[in-house]
């Protein structure tokens, strides 16, 4: 029997029924439709509309502790000096595991609710949009970018390209895959940035456009790869532009709601800026933890509150989520027909085709015979989406960076085998 996406329970039964009614709409022998469930302690059918918010549902309590998983959890956590995680495990769509470790904040414990920065994981959001705009017919991954014909051929594209015909032949696969041969990638490194360009106001979406399009590029179009947030930066003013929305408010809308995700944001820069179930973030002491605001560059900053820009990085890295919503966003689009996905069978098969020269759509690999695999490092952040060919998937997301920076998920996947072979 095939799940529907998204659970609508009645808050009365809602601490006894949300796994089931949250990953599966069943309960009770009894697969209700959409607002529809069984009354308590009656024989009649209630119409309601509450969805599952399963960020608001799911707490450390919710499943047995498992001693193996939590010690070998416990055990990273103090090798690699982490604040915080969270874990999320599931197969076949269906929530097994969900605990979180250590402290969201200052006196805060970590529960499955919280959410934090999921960093390039976004770009799998992201990539999921563009894969709902072509099945709208809005676009097409083959459409060129840039030029007369191009997705974005308003003046300040055409300005920024000139005379550089290559720009030209840059498709949305392109910046999917990273295959677009940007030479540079100002969403990081602002504060130099700023000093390059003489500015002692933060960069605008114009000035970082027009930075990341400067120069030659580095190859032709879709003959080789180089990972690139500048690719996804575009992409989110694609989706904005054939969408006739806003970057977020697409997403939402046509991504996150429909696959029952409703506590995900694009985060802001500053603690103060954070959301009342979002952790606080911890990089390592020494060198490096403090750098130029990139606000005002004489002064400085704690690096993860004011090193990078969330809303420059949108679509490329800065959402905010939980490890459960992410696992429910996977099992959404992973072809698995025990939930129904959001996507189409045929764009499922686009995203995780596999070529060992080039980057999966959205994913980092997804090799058949190892399973794929999504990554995100920030400072303060690191996060790992792994769907083993078994489909079972894992997720861990950390509210502290390592010296280990992207390499740390390699550290990640370590671990999630570890505890796969000795479960």
């Amino acid at each position: 029997m095939k799940h529907s996406r998204i659970g609508y329970i009645s808050t009365a039964i809602l601490a006894s029924a949300v796994l089931v009614a949250a990953f599966c709409c069943m309960r009770h022998n009894h697969i209700p439709t959409p607002g529809e469930v069984e009354a308590p302690d009656s024989t009649d059918t209630v119409i309601v509309n509450v969805p599952v918010h399963l960020n608001e549902s799911i707490t450390n309590e919710t499943f047995a502790p498992d001693s193996l998983i939590d010690r070998k959890v416990l055990a990273y956590m103090r090798r690699w000096e982490l604040k915080g995680a969270q874990l999320a495990i599931t197969k076949h769509g269906q929530l097994k595991y969900a605990r979180g470790y250590g402290k969201a904040d200052e006196g805060v414990e970590m529960t499955p609710g919280h959410i934090m920065r999921v960093a390039s994981v976004s770009k799998l959001i992201t990539a999921t949009a563009i894969m709902k705009l072509q099945e709208e017919g809005l676009l097409n991954l083959q459409d060129t970018v840039f030029g007369p014909k191009g997705l974005l051929n308003e003046k300040i594209y055409n300005d920024c390209i000139g005379k550089k015909e290559d720009f030209k032949t840059i498709t949305v696969e392109h910046l999917l895959r990273h295959q677009a041969g940007f030479r540079r990638d100002p969403l990081f490194g602002i504060q130099d940035l700023m000093r390059e360009t003489f500015s002692d106001e933060p960069l605008t979406h114009d000035q970082t456009l027009k930075l990341g399009l400067f120069g030659k590029l580095r190859f032709q179009p879709g003959t080789w790869k180089r990972y690139s947030n500048m690719g996804y930066f575009l992409l989110c003013d694609i989706i904005e532009k054939v969408s006739d929305t806003p970057y977020e408010e697409y997403v939402r809308t046509h991504v996150l709601e429909p696959a029952g995700c409703f506590d995900m944001h694009i985060g802001g820069n500053f603690y103060e800026d954070k959301r009342p179930n979002e952790t606080r973030y911890y990089v390592q002491e020494g060198p490096g933890k403090y750098i130029p605001d990139y606000r005002d560059t004489t002064l400085m900053t704690e690096r993860c509150y004011g090193g990078n820009d969330l809303k420059i990085l949108g679509g490329a890295g800065g959402w905010i989520a939980s490890a459960v919503e992410i696992a429910q966003l996977v099992a959404c689009i992973d072809g698995d027909p025990a939930v129904e996905d959001i996507i189409s069978r045929e764009s499922f098969f686009e995203m995780t085709s596999f070529v060992e020269e080039r980057y999966s759509l959205g994913w980092n690999s997804t090799d058949p015979a190892k399973g794929w695999q999504r990554s995100g490092t920030l400072s303060g952040t690191s996060s790992l989406i792994y769907h083993f060919p078994d489909g079972e998937c894992w997720v861990l997301l950390m509210n502290s960076g390592t010296a280990k920076g992207p390499r740390q998920a390699d550290l990640t996947e370590a671990l999630f085998r570890d505890c796969r072979d000795n479960l």
